[in-house]
């Protein structure tokens, strides 16, 4: 097998879906697949084995960018431990909101990311006032799960997002990207060398000790290392 796009990808099932450029598909009902990999070390909060604080700090993370974490969960694809996630973002162009899900596969030094989104359209919030006005108001908004009693800010957690729901909105961008990511995740292989690398063991503690004075004639500026953050608001129209 190749590689998807020059990423550790080595097969996943892109039936409905249409290249659009190298490593970013796109399918009728409005869904964007791409595959990334990034040769950093992986930015997220804790190790996956760490579920719970990993949960909490994925949660309180997309909160500071501005959305809300809807679910994650630890799985295995083709083998590897994975990370999958759920995130709703506000639009930046227009009202209503982008869903955007994730397969990610950490590892000690790199990780690959399987990412899929959809955004709303007119009209918008639909889904979220036709469950409130089933539940009632008093029902509808949750502390976050993950949040272990820590308010997050960003866009709130809430009922609507549940996967019960999505059988009666079928067509609602949430729907689709959930459901793109239980068909993906089982078609999903990895080239063998990715497969063997140390696996990620947590974020990199910062440096300790009495800061060191810079040399007396320093060189230009070291450019700061790339965040992988595979949620950023540039995704988001």
């Amino acid at each position: 097998m190749t590689t998807l796009a020059r990423t550790p990808v080595t097969g996943l099932d892109l039936t409905g879906f249409t290249e659009q450029e190298p490593g970013v598909w796109t399918d009728p009902a409005g869904l964007v697949l791409s595959v990334h990999f990034f040769p950093l070390v992986p930015d997220l909060p804790a190790p996956l084995h760490e579920v719970e604080p990993l949960r909490h700090g994925t949660a309180r993370d997309v909160a500071a960018s501005g959305g809300g974490l809807i679910e994650a969960a630890v799985e295995s694809v083709d083998g590897v431990p994975a990370l999958r996630q759920l995130v709703k973002m506000p639009l930046r162009s227009r009202q209503g909101q982008a869903f955007l899900g994730s397969w990610t596969l950490p590892k000690d030094r790199c990780s690959t990311v399987v990412k899929v989104q959809a955004a709303e359209g007119a009209p918008t919030g639909l889904r979220e006032a036709l469950v409130m006005q089933e539940v009632g108001p008093a029902a509808y908004f949750r502390p976050h799960p993950y949040g272990g009693g820590d308010r997050f800010g960003g866009l709130p957690y809430h009922v609507a997002d549940l996967e019960q729901w999505d059988p009666r909105f079928p067509d609602h961008p949430l729907t689709l990207v959930r459901a793109a990511l239980h068909r993906l995740g089982p078609t999903l292989t990895l080239h063998e060398q990715f497969k063997s690398l140390p696996p990620f063991t947590g974020p990199t503690p910062p440096p300790t000790g009495p800061a060191v004075a810079p040399p007396p004639h320093p060189g230009p500026a070291a450019t700061p290392p790339r965040r992988r953050g595979w949620f950023r608001r540039e995704d988001v129209p």
